[in-house]
């Protein structure tokens, strides 16, 4: 609502999935009956999914001057499963940089409240999605994933306290947005 009240040309977009064919790998990474879906299997799920939904979604609207607003990226596969799942940074980074090519965020918003209080906030976790049904301990390597990643991009990567009202949430957002000229209104 607010992107339309200050008229910016954009889209919001969401990995994994945003496009027909990576919606139809997201349904496989989340479906709570692929719990012995392994690690290294996740990471090419989501790869594939992202390479997919980067050609539909992303590069057409970028270079029609749109501005790209996506709920999670290249930095959640580094926080899951480069840190939580241990398959490690470096190879991460590496095949993240060859799915997206060019395509890498300009900034990332970490929306900081830690797991166990989001989980409460929500009111449990979805019992259909295989990922949010992980003990609390994998959810906890994950928010420290972001936390690191935070440290290693500190150019592009900005932790906003989400642990006030949504509004307020919102507010810090909105003031990064323009503070970094993402948004001018």
């Amino acid at each position: 609502e607010y992107l339309d009240s200050i008229k910016e040309d954009y889209i919001i977009t969401r990995e994994p999935g945003g496009s027909k064919i990576a919606e139809k790998i997201r349904s496989i990474i989340l479906d709570s009956e692929n719990s012995s879906l392994v690690g290294v299997c996740e990471l090419m799920l989501y790869l594939a999914a992202r390479a997919q939904h980067v050609n539909d979604i992303i590069k057409p609207s970028l270079r029609q001057g749109k501005l790209v607003i996506c709920d999670r990226y290249t930095d959640s596969t580094l926080a899951y499963q480069g840190y939580a799942r241990g398959l490690g940074v470096d190879m991460v980074n590496t095949l993240n940089n060859y799915a997206v090519s060019e395509f890498m965020p300009t900034l990332t918003i970490f929306l900081d409240y830690p797991p166990e209080l989001a989980f409460k906030r929500k009111g449990g976790a979805d019992k259909t999605d295989r990922l949010e049904n992980l003990d609390i301990n994998f959810h906890k390597k994950v928010y420290e994933g972001y936390k690191k990643i935070a440290q290693t991009f500190s150019q592009r990567f900005f932790c906003i306290d989400a642990s006030g009202s949504k509004d307020l949430t919102f507010g810090r957002i909105i003031n990064l947005l323009k503070e970094k000229n993402i948004i001018k209104a």
